[in-house]
């Protein structure tokens, strides 16, 4: 167990204030926030590159606040894999190893850095150098550096940002599977699509300390300020299963949650997932409407709420679905809490996010 407690930290004009939280063994964390909220200071701290003024870092049950960077075995990935330029694939693999097993065999050293090689894909790139290699690549090279210390949590630090989406998808793929493996992750990452795709755990960072702390569903569903339910943005956010795509159906495929039907264009595997539909591609109607549509649902006004551009309007259809409409079509549809009214989005407007397993 990975447990923070009301870490403090100034530096500059910013201040890290009351950080809390706990990271169980074998759980991905994920702290999500935008730029410049401080997520990347607290994973200094958790890494010993930072002291912090007040606050205690505990690794099961060991203070481990002020212990030297080599004596927490954490493995840390940066955006920018700092990877050694002057030295290949192998040997920047290989420094990781040699720290950890001073006097070991050269044989053994060189065998953990095939494994390694092996089970991240990268065995066909141990003799290159960084500047030759793909963004994807030169990431999965420093997990396996990060690896090879055998870490006790992997601390990563906006990992995926900078790839493209081909790369990104298989970096998420290889993460839950170390995931799987039994590897504790704390992931910084200001993607909710990232966030909700990877971790089993989330904390919303706020102007340096911790906004709200859970599982993605209560966070997203129930956000516990103003902040966070702005910042995740989501209100349409529904967990159930991706159905195999039917001959010719051209991409649109079944999503199921909670009793109810979806359709949505996806290409992603079939399985568990989230499906998010943005509350401003809902259209609300008194009559089933004669659209291209290919959700069409009847249901009831529970909740209407006022919102920047006009009104949050919550209808239960078997589960809650929110449309964005302005006060205008409130009016002119009549509209009032308990009407029964038609709600209807495209499959192109859902976006299908793979799970956490």
């Amino acid at each position: 167990m990975l447990s923070v407690k009301t870490l403090r930290k100034s530096w500059d004009a910013f201040r890290l204030h009351d950080v809390s939280f706990d990271v169980p063994e074998g759980e991905y964390f994920a702290l999500l926030g935008a730029s410049g909220a401080g997520k990347t200071l607290i994973l200094e701290c958790l890494a010993g590159l930072t002291m912090p003024d007040a606050g205690r870092v505990w690794l099961d049950g060991q203070d481990i606040t002020s212990a030297p960077v080599q004596g927490r075995r954490f493995g840390l990935v940066y955006q920018d894999q700092a990877l050694f330029p002057h030295m290949t694939v192998r040997r920047n693999v290989l420094y990781g190893v040699r720290r950890v097993q001073a006097g070991a065999r050269r044989r053994r050293v060189a065998e953990t850095a095939r494994d390694l090689a092996r089970e991240l894909g990268i065995e066909h790139l141990l003799h290159r150098y960084p500047a030759t290699l793909s963004g994807g690549e030169a990431q999965r090279v420093a997990l396996a550096r990060a690896l090879a210390i055998s870490p006790r949590c992997l601390l990563l630090d906006e990992p995926l940002s900078s790839l493209d989406n081909a790369a990104r998808t298989e970096l998420r793929a290889l993460l839950r599977r170390l995931n799987r493996d039994g590897h504790t992750v704390v992931h910084v990452t200001h993607d909710y699509e990232e966030a909700l795709s990877l971790a089993s755990r989330v904390a919303i960072v706020e102007g340096g300390t911790v906004a709200q702390a859970g599982t993605p569903a209560e966070v997203f569903h129930h956000p516990r300020s103003e902040f966070v339910a702005r910042f995740v943005g989501i209100r349409n956010f529904f967990r159930g299963t991706l159905e195999e795509a039917s001959p010719g159906a051209g991409g649109l495929r079944t999503f199921r949650s909670n009793g109810c039907e979806f359709h949505v264009l996806a290409d992603a595997t079939p399985g568990q997932g989230f499906l998010i539909v943005g509350s401003q591609d809902i259209t609300l109607s008194n009559a089933r409407p004669e659209s291209s549509a290919r959700n069409c649902f009847c249901g009831r006004i529970i909740d209407a709420a006022p919102a920047p551009v006009g009104l949050e309007v919550s209808v239960d259809i078997g589960t809650e679905l929110t449309a964005v409409i302005t006060t205008q079509s409130w009016e002119s549809l009549r509209l009032e809490l308990g009407k029964q009214v038609w709600v209807s989005f495209k499959a192109s407007a859902a976006r299908f996010v793979e799970a956490h397993p």
